[in-house]
């Protein structure tokens, strides 16, 4: 019980590493566009279009891992906040300025202060990564002891380990982002963004590949119980993993094949994350394991069913939205006029209603049990209640066209 939402946070943070990640690395590209002005834009553009459905989706992975943190682990939670308040901060400012800066990009086109702003969502975009990269080589060289501030504020996330990972993370976060953007400027039938991410994409790949030997050279020296994880057992395995598959999404790009270069490229990240926790098990903390770390056993059983609840809501969510980005469904002018609908039949519409009318029941059933009965049976009945009710939603907001009135 006391690993299970430990296994939520690296699953949350590889998931956050490979979409958030990817998105970072698209701002990236638009501050490195090139030169001229056409090619210029057209980057750009393209850029901006891939993260516009998804940007903000991509967060709630952020503070997925916060939450089941600070509920399961509050004594390492508040230890790593604590030392390393000034990257996380930073990462927060990061994260603020990107998403004011990208609104007020689409508000922006052509006027004067486009370049400032274009410039400051490009450099947050770094920004951030490069933050969260220097947290979690804080973390993983232990230089984050047990206690309320009780690291160094300044060393514990300025060190070698802490830099090499911060700039790791920027350097992934283009790769990522590079092989994502290939396959998009194929779907969209433009060889020139295709020829020109697919460069992009091999020369970001080698970088993060440099980074990941240099890190394990400079962990030697500077991680040694670090260093020993990673290369033994399931530490090793992780980073051969992380190897082959980052091998392999280079020979996929260059022969073109950008599909199957998507899912290579983030097991190549994942495996990463994974490697990191295999070579720090059992340890969360200096001196303190993932067992001693975590909180009451009823603390830990609620944060499994709350997960679990909210898995049902936002998994098929998520699925979804990544179904209809990638697909295209999601494209300027993918929704074209093909004259009027046919109209749903008879036993739809009674069907649409049935189901709007047990959303609504449901709804106030368990809105109304969940605030005013007690702890219990009734208590469970509204959550169940709520549960269908959002299972209902969602099987009325994806229904098929012809199924709407």
């Amino acid at each position: 019980m006391t690993e299970i939402p430990m296994v939520f946070i690296l699953a949350g943070l590889a998931a956050y590493t490979v979409l958030a990640g990817a998105d970072f690395g698209a701002g990236l590209w638009t501050l490195l566009a090139g030169r001229g002005e056409a090619g210029h834009q057209a980057i750009r553009h393209h850029a901006r279009h891939a993260m516009g459905p998804v940007w903000e989706a991509n967060h709630v992975w952020l503070i997925f891992v916060l939450v089941v943190c600070w509920t399961a682990y509050p004594v390492a939670f508040g230890s790593i906040t604590s030392t390393l308040a000034v990257p996380l901060f930073a990462a927060a400012v990061g994260i603020i300025l990107r998403g004011a800066s990208y609104a007020l990009r689409g508000q922006l086109e052509g006027a004067a202060g486009e370049r400032p702003i274009e410039y400051l969502f490009a450099l947050s975009s770094i920004l951030t990564p490069f933050a969260l990269g220097t947290v979690a080589g804080a973390i993983a060289s232990g230089r984050v002891p047990v206690g309320n501030a009780a690291g160094n504020l300044v060393t514990s996330w300025l060190n070698p380990t802490s830099l090499l990972i911060g700039g790791f993370a920027v350097a992934a976060g283009g790769y990522l982002a590079a092989v994502y953007l290939a396959a998009d400027a194929r779907r969209f039938g433009s060889r020139r963004l295709e020829r020109d991410f697919r460069a992009r994409a091999l020369a970001s790949g080698g970088c993060a590949g440099a980074f990941a030997l240099a890190g394990l050279i400079v962990v030697s020296y500077d991680a040694p119980p670090l260093f020993a994880g990673l290369t033994r057992d399931g530490g090793a395995v992780m980073v051969a993993v992380s190897g082959v598959a980052g091998i392999a999404t280079l020979l996929l790009v260059w022969r073109e094949r950008f599909g199957p270069a998507r899912a290579s490229a983030a097991v190549a990240v994942a495996a990463i994350v994974a490697g990191w926790a295999m070579a720090q098990r059992p340890r969360f903390l200096p001196g303190l394991t993932v067992e001693q770390a975590a909180a009451g056993r009823s603390t830990l059983l609620a944060v499994v069913v709350a997960v679990a609840g909210g898995a049902i809501v936002l998994v098929p969510s998520l699925v979804l939205l990544f179904r209809l980005f990638l697909r295209g469904d999601l494209d300027p002018g993918a929704l074209t006029d093909t004259g009027p609908p046919s109209p749903p039949s008879a036993a739809r519409r009674a069907g649409r209603r049935r189901l709007m009318a047990f959303a609504g029941s449901t709804l106030v059933i368990g809105g109304g049990v969940t605030v005013l009965a007690d702890p219990g049976w009734f208590l469970g009945l509204g959550v169940i209640c709520l549960v269908a009710c959002a299972i209902a939603t969602f099987a009325l907001v994806t229904a098929e066209p012809d199924q709407q009135t």
